[in-house]
């Protein structure tokens, strides 16, 4: 069965500074972070890669990218713009904001027609957790009715940042190991005296610091559109939001399909440590973490050769 890897990398970046986060170089000749994302995903069996992008980053991104994945894995490209929008919306398409992770993820409707794992662009997952979710999508195939999914869970203390406070989605799996609520906590950080605390609800709230937390990597079977599809469409149509500032964001919207009974979502749990670029502080940290791996031989120097 073939499967591809989904990178949604058509983000903002408005907390990174001076330049594009999702084209920074980490690696020792000018490799940015995506790119270790496809060289575990290719390790790990994954067939096909799609980037999820701006047309205004097209080029910029072309060009850093270029031809390092040749002769490697299959690559295709989508494009999350704002004016891609049913019928009944395009008065909104003046909106500059992108509209979430959930639209990004249908904007590779026409494309993706087999199973999928979605990564964020700007973030390092370790080749554990691609074999995890690869694995998981084989053995657990979509035969209709319920829609079987499955995210990696990272461990909270292997996600915290140095660079401040973070935003994590903390994982209540039922007694099967699925999902059964996934706890949006921000401003999570570890005190002085070694705690985690962070913020449940407008309620500052300790949280264990081996909590399984959601990083937006999932495993989806390509039937994930039709139901994201319907969804964006109940979104725009609820006028109690304001449609300047609302995303429509993709793992609220697999929650809402678990409690909905659309959908279950295997927890699978993975010790590797997670690293990303949301701050302009943390390039010096992910460049030194990617050194030292290819000291230890997690990584070739040069990736494509």
């Amino acid at each position: 069965m073939k499967t591809t890897l989904m990178v949604m990398a058509a983000g903002m970046g408005t907390r990174f500074k001076g330049g594009i986060k999702q084209l920074e170089p980490v690696g020792p000749n000018g490799e940015i972070l995506t790119e270790y994302a496809v060289y575990d995903a290719v390790k790990a069996g994954f067939d096909k890669v799609v980037f999820i992008i701006r047309k205004d980053i097209e080029e910029a991104f072309h060009q850093a990218v270029g031809s390092r994945f040749d002769n490697a894995v299959a690559i295709e490209y989508a494009y999350q713009e704002s004016d891609d929008l049913p019928d009944f919306a395009k008065s909104l398409a003046g909106r500059t904001k992108p509209w979430g992770t959930g639209h990004a993820v249908l904007a590779a409707r026409d494309i993706i027609h087999e199973p999928f794992a979605v990564i964020n662009a700007d973030d390092y997952y370790g080749r554990e957790a691609f074999e995890i979710v690869h694995a998981q999508l084989l053995k657990d195939p979509d035969k209709g009715g319920t829609m079987p999914m499955c995210m990696a869970g990272f461990v909270l203390k292997n996600t915290l940042s140095a660079n401040g406070t973070v935003t994590r989605g903390v994982c209540r799996p039922d007694d099967r190991g699925r999902l059964a609520e996934l706890i949006e906590t921000y401003e999570i950080g570890r005190e002085a005296d070694g705690r985690v605390f962070g913020n449940q609800n407008g309620v500052r709230t300790e949280v264990s610091e081996d909590s399984l937390v959601s990083m937006n990597m999932w495993g989806c079977p390509e039937r994930i559109m039709e139901s994201l599809k319907e969804r964006f469409d109940r979104f725009l149509k609820d006028g109690t939001k304001d449609m300047e500032k609302a995303e429509f964001v993709l793992p609220i919207e697999i929650d809402g399909m678990i409690k909905a009974g659309e959908a279950y979502a295997e927890v699978l749990r993975t010790d590797g440590r997670w690293f990303g670029m949301t701050r302009c502080e943390d390039t010096a940290e992910v460049k030194d973490a990617i050194l030292g791996m290819i000291k230890d031989g997690v990584y070739p120097e040069h990736l494509w050769k």
